[in-house]
């Protein structure tokens, strides 16, 4: 029987990192995967696919609506849905590669099959072919991440009610579709195929969408994706959702307990992820999860059985692939008696529709809510030239700060580039910068960062230079 120093259940962007890291520091290191290639949910169903059909939508929606202001003229401009996808599959392929790639540079050996639990240092790896291997381990990581979260009344056909996974890889471009959930993978992929000519709904049961992030940048995104020709209906509740074998009809109730009824090619099922714990065998070495399926572990990231521990969608916190990747880290480096620390208040969160939404921090509800006295500087990205030059005018940038001490408490954007522009807030915020910190720090012109400082200059006694 094979002995490793870890063993990580999952090669997702938590299970593969912890596995780098670990083989990094020295520990013999194995990986259990389930299906046939690596990288889980972000890179086969996820992240990747989902930015890959974004930006060749976004090609087509410029072409169509942006050149001819540009002074570029095409006299017509066709979809080819299935090249689209096809360069989808492409991108995951490549990326794919890459991790198998990482995985023989450092000596991390891979197991395909599905893992669960003999006891706390035992493994089974049950294999496609129906063989059986096991495999002992002195440390143990569970990254199994997560899977479509379902509602109760909605069966998911996986032909016209469906989730995110088939969403990717439709047969062809439809004409209609509702989607349920306004949050963040609801948008993303409604935006893709808005742009492309279908015609999206979208039914969320709260009264806004994006409801985790901050309202300015809810209301933002809703008044842009209205623009782009999205009808939203807030506030209802989703009751059922029929396939009638070429379209589907979904019902809802709204606030008055008045009964709509929207009819669709497909009906996409967005109402966020559920963490996949299922057949681990976690009964058998004492682990238990909680009623939303998650493993709970203490600010080591250590499960009731101490040498086995979880990381990624399986826990609390916000399920991110970049989340996932710092707790594997996190892990690996405390297994090798390091003492590594994840601040979780400044995990970044992004929604990749455009404009991009990004924030880092508290909310300003959530200030609230803690009684923390705060000040507020924002600025829109319209006043920018650099905005103007590529006809990117939508959208704010938002800075929350300590009334007292000016330190930076928040950064809120919605805007062209947002999700690489947070990367300085929360550097910013690591290094616990005030507003006046990044008002006086020289930012390159024309940029879009240069919204980020004006709206921290805003936040600092209101001296926003170009507004």
């Amino acid at each position: 029987m094979e002995k490793y120093d870890v063993t990580i259940i999952g090669s997702g962007p938590g299970g593969y990192v912890a596995a780098i890291r670990c083989a990094q520091l020295g520990m013999k290191t194995a990986v259990i995967e389930k299906y046939n290639s690596l990288g889980g949910t972000c890179l086969n169903v996820g992240c990747i696919p989902s930015k890959a059909l974004l930006d060749s939508s976004e090609h087509y929606h410029n072409a169509i609506h942006n050149f001819k202001e540009h002074g570029i003229e095409i006299s017509e401009a066709n979809i080819n849905f299935t090249q689209m996808i096809e360069r989808k599959t492409k991108v995951i392929d490549q990326t794919v590669a890459g991790i198998d790639f990482l995985m023989k540079k450092n000596k991390i050996t891979v197991y395909q099959g599905h893992g669960s639990f003999i006891s706390p240092i035992m493994l089974s790896i049950k294999k496609t072919d129906g063989t059986e291997e096991q495999i002992e381990s002195t440390k143990i990581i569970i990254a199994t991440g997560s899977k479509p979260a379902m509602l109760p009344s909605i069966a998911i056909d996986k032909k016209r009610i469906i989730t995110s996974t088939e969403a990717l890889s439709l047969p062809e471009l439809p004409k209609t579709m509702v989607i349920i959930g306004g949050g963040v993978i609801g948008l993303e992929l409604g935006s893709v195929y808005q742009r492309l000519g279908t015609e999206v709904s979208v039914i969320e049961y709260m009264d806004k969408i994006i409801p985790t992030m901050d309202d300015d940048m809810g209301k933002e995104l809703q008044r842009s994706l209205k623009k782009l020709g999205i009808k939203f209906y807030l506030s209802h509740k989703v009751t059922g959702a029929i396939n009638n074998g070429d379209n589907v009809t979904v019902s809802a109730l709204d606030k008055k307990e008045q009964e709509i009824k929207l009819d669709a090619e497909y009906c996409l099922v967005a109402i966020g992820r559920k963490a996949y714990t299922e057949n681990l065998g976690l009964d058998k070495i004492g682990i238990k999860t909680t009623e939303r399926g998650q493993i709970e572990v203490n600010d080591h990231l250590q499960t009731s059985a101490e040498n086995i521990y979880a990381v990624g969608d399986v826990v609390r916190g916000a399920m991110l692939a970049h989340k996932a990747s710092e707790e594997g880290v996190l892990v690996a480096e405390y297994i090798a008696g390091q003492k590594p620390h994840i601040n979780y208040n400044l995990i970044p969160g992004v929604v990749y529709t455009w404009p991009e939404v990004a924030s880092v921090g508290y909310t300003e509800t959530q200030l609230k809510e803690k009684g923390i006295a705060y000040k507020v500087g924002s600025f829109p990205m319209r006043a920018l030239g650099r905005a103007r030059a590529s006809m990117d005018i939508d959208g704010l940038v938002k800075v929350l700060a300590d009334k007292e001490t000016d330190e930076i408490l928040g950064v809120h954007m919605i805007g062209a580039r947002a999700a690489d522009l947070i990367a300085e807030a929360v550097v910013a915020m690591e290094f616990r910068a005030s507003a006046e910190d990044i008002g006086r720090i020289s930012h390159a012109h024309p940029t879009y960062t240069e919204a980020l400082k004006e709206a921290a200059l805003a936040a600092t006694d209101n001296r926003a230079l170009h507004v």
